[in-house]
């Protein structure tokens, strides 16, 4: 067993953008790196051997407050953890629940204990602290583990955001003591990340880096942004946390974001995103692909026969056609959220992937500002 390690390969000269490798015990991660939301267990519409041959997914997302409802623990530690559980033998990270918890405003309590919430399931209560966050994390048996946090919304009084960050750390310490007096589960090394908050107030940001950072975690993780503050704001916070991070340690930007969002952030030197932008979207009607937005419920795909989108790497985006495709989503068949799902994802590996090729080769600026432009366009 082997912890964590994060090794910087090449960093744009034009740019802050670099390009690494993470390697854990379920194997490597090349960043930058796009981690697909499987919420439940599963990424919604997906089968794991899609994700692997299609998407060509390297890591990706459990949920901790929904797989502690349901299944629950006593279910995953008899499966043997979620990897035996879901048959998926490559990394998985967990959040904290927090984001979840937190978004329950009208059935939650805060307190310096923790958050006490109802179930969405059945409405019994139960108390997230913690300790007992990091105890179903590491029965999860999740490689990379969320310190708890707690997510103030936007917008937040500069006084409500300060309280917040601090019981943020102070959570944090007790999520390190709990870390570091319970063993590892299932035989591999599962690696605490904490998270920086203090929304969006550069002051509460560089000092929440500060405090993070002295815990010489495996890597940090920016929280609490994407939450509904303007574009401009959150790359201008998540550059003072870049700055403010160690640059030996990976970071990671949390729910973030569109195409052109992730592209502006590895620029800031970001190298870890997660987002459900691409199957939600994809499940509605919406793809992301290299010439531009599509929404492919409009008429004008109708009898559109040419490939979803020929200039990526996915054998579904380039077989299936844009009219059969508009067909499978008005006619509400299943596999057409598949597909569209299967090809947001893959496009978004694609981003990722094309990415490391241009902070590799020193061009990564000149890159990105032409194929933001590009992506953003409505087709």
């Amino acid at each position: 067993m082997a912890v964590l390690q994060f090794g910087l390969e090449q960093t744009d000269a034009s740019s802050k953008a670099r390009a690494g490798k993470i390697r854990t015990d379920h194997g490597e991660i090349l960043t930058p790196v796009f981690m697909p939301v499987g919420t439940a267990g599963s990424v919604k519409a997906l089968t794991q051997q899609q994700l692997m041959e299609e998407v060509k997914a390297k890591i990706i997302l459990g949920n901790t407050y929904h797989l502690y409802l349901r299944p629950g623990m006593e279910v995953l530690e008899g499966a043997g953890g979620l990897h035996k559980f879901m048959h998926w033998d490559r990394p998985i990270l967990t959040d904290s629940g927090g984001y979840q918890v937190f978004s329950l405003a009208g059935t939650r309590k805060i307190t310096e204990e923790g958050v006490m919430f109802q179930s969405h399931i059945d409405g019994s209560r139960h108390l997230f602290s913690p300790e007992k966050v990091m105890d179903i994390q590491r029965s999860i048996g999740a490689d990379i583990i969320m310190a708890f946090d707690e997510c103030p919304p936007y917008p937040s009084e500069h006084r409500y955001a300060e309280q917040s960050m601090h019981l943020t750390h102070r959570w944090l310490d007790r999520s390190v003591e709990r870390i570091n007096t319970t063993n590892d589960r299932y035989g591999y090394t599962q690696n605490l990340f904490p998270i920086v908050q203090g929304g969006t107030y550069p002051e509460l940001r560089r000092k929440s880096c500060e405090y993070i950072s002295s815990k010489n975690a495996a890597g940090n993780a920016i929280g609490g942004l994407s939450v509904g503050e303007p574009e401009n704001m959150m790359y201008e916070l998540c550059g003072i946390c870049c700055e403010n991070l160690p640059a030996t340690k990976p970071r990671y930007l949390m729910g973030v974001g569109t195409p052109w969002n992730i592209l502006e952030c590895i620029a800031l030197g970001v190298d870890m995103f997660d987002c459900v932008m691409p199957t939600r979207n994809g499940r509605n009607a919406m793809l992301f692909t290299s010439e531009g937005v599509i929404n492919i419920d409009n008429k004008k795909w109708e009898k559109d026969f040419s490939p979803i989108d020929s200039g990526i790497d996915c054998a579904v985006s380039t077989y299936y056609s844009k009219a059969y495709l508009r067909h499978l989503i008005k006619s509400k068949e299943i596999l057409g959220l598949t597909i569209a799902s299967i090809h947001n994802l893959a496009f978004y590996m694609h981003v990722v992937t094309m990415a490391r090729k241009h902070i590799m080769e020193g061009d990564y600026a000149s890159w990105m500002k032409s194929s933001i432009e590009q992506f953003r366009q409505r087709l």
